[in-house]
């Protein structure tokens, strides 16, 4: 591990924040402030905190429709995306995109998105396009088990393989897609097995880990980097809610989600870095303070910010 004390502590504090938005996000949703539903983060925190620890400001990542956390660890503002999902011209898509579209290409956030497997195709292309212009960017691809099983990952991996594009593919293994347990939709012990087929490494991390996650995709990058291709990466993690805000999650048992948020991933690195005295009761007290009062000035933010006016109902239109 690579990691320096200033990066650890960052890692933590997004980890943070990435579940404080969410328990926002699902408050203001509850008092009927975002329109549609919203798909949460928590319980996989550590996926997106250790994959963008890996990458460079100037490098970009697609999002997935449970995109929150990948956003916020690419460096997102929690004040726009707050007005983004209450509908607010302040939001990073005008209020137009709502929770599952938030992008912002100038910072290399090419976009969360709400079709399954969606963000496989453009973080390929994204990769080609870096290769043609000759600019040493990497591409991660974030995407779950379910779109593990979309007819574009082959084709998308396929060409990224021959053309050895600068390309991660990041698949965030939560154990279910909507209501469909893994072990019933893919029949290798590991979605990365099928690596191999594609003509590219696939490894397997505990999706817990953030310093797990951060050392197999800085592998990945550094072999994108050198012009030696894609990586497939699975982690294993799991989603402590439903599939959406609205989702009565029945097809689970109470034994199986308690059992997960036993390896919670934010109290594990917490205690990982109270062994190293980076962390005490005072500091955790110190950041959590800190993650809270920025995200209710957040609040404040969207809340008091405009809503569209019904001339913009036909801009920012583009098919």
């Amino acid at each position: 591990m690579n990691l320096d004390n200033k990066q650890l502590l960052w890692m933590y504090k997004t980890m943070v924040t990435i579940r404080g938005f969410e328990e926002k996000a699902f408050d203001l949703f509850k008092r009927g402030l975002v329109r549609g539903s919203i798909h949460f983060y928590i319980g996989e925190e550590a996926m997106a905190t250790g994959a963008c620890a890996a990458i460079k400001p100037e490098d970009a990542i697609t999002a997935t429709h449970r995109g929150h956390g990948q956003c916020i660890a690419k460096g997102a503002k929690v004040d726009l995306m707050l007005a983004e999902l209450l509908g607010k011209v302040t939001g990073y898509c005008k209020g137009k995109g709502g929770s599952m579209h938030i992008a912002d290409v100038d910072h290399g956030i090419l976009g969360a998105n709400g079709i399954v497997g969606g963000g496989i195709p453009l973080a390929t292309g994204a990769a080609l396009a870096f290769k043609v212009q000759k600019v040493p960017k990497v591409c991660l691809c974030f995407f779950g088990d379910g779109a593990s099983n979309q007819g574009v990952l082959l084709e998308s991996a396929n060409l990224a393989a021959i053309w050895k594009l600068p390309v991660v593919y990041v698949c965030e293994n939560n154990q279910y897609g909507l209501s469909m347990c893994v072990k019933d939709s893919v029949a290798c012990p590991n979605i990365a097995d099928r690596a191999v087929a594609f003509g590219m490494p696939g490894v397997v991390v505990d999706g817990n880990d953030p310093i797990a996650v951060y050392e197999a995709v800085s592998a990945a990058v550094e072999r994108a980097r050198a012009g030696d291709g894609p990586t497939f990466i699975e982690g294993k993690t799991y989603r402590w809610m439903g599939h959406f805000s609205g989702d009565a999650d029945v097809y689970r048992s109470k034994e199986e989600k308690e059992e997960w948020k036993k390896k919670d991933p934010i109290a594990r690195f917490e205690k990982m870095l109270t062994e190293r005295g980076l962390l005490n009761e005072g500091k955790v007290k110190t950041f959590r303070q800190g993650v809270d009062m920025e995200l209710e000035e957040a609040e404040k933010f969207a809340i008091e910010s405009p809503d569209p006016g019904p001339e913009t109902l036909l801009t920012d239109i583009y098919a």
